[in-house]
């Protein structure tokens, strides 16, 4: 048994930049590709390769997500909408 008393962690706030679309629907391809489409329909959709699939797992409903240095990632929508707000412009 851990003999350490159990204490809150730090906490963080993101404030962080990022670009994301919310996800309409994940297909596999015919030749194994995976093609993202998008709720927002002025975006069309593309594919991700097999690693970005493997590693993050995207699902419809959940938000396709790149941060400034191009990191590529997928957020389930409750995490993403409670931690960013859109950024109007």
């Amino acid at each position: 048994m851990n003999s350490k008393v159990f204490r809150k962690i730090p906490q963080y706030q993101s404030h962080k930049i990022v670009g994301a679309l919310k996800i309409k629907e994940v297909v596999t391809n015919t030749d194994f590709s995976t093609t993202l489409y998008f709720e927002d329909d002025n975006y069309a959709p593309f594919e991700v390769d097999a690693e970005y699939v493997g590693k993050h797992k995207p699902k419809a409903g959940g938000y396709y997500v790149r941060y400034e240095d191009n990191y590529e990632s997928w957020s389930p929508a409750k995490a993403f909408e409670e931690g960013y707000e859109l950024i109007k412009e």
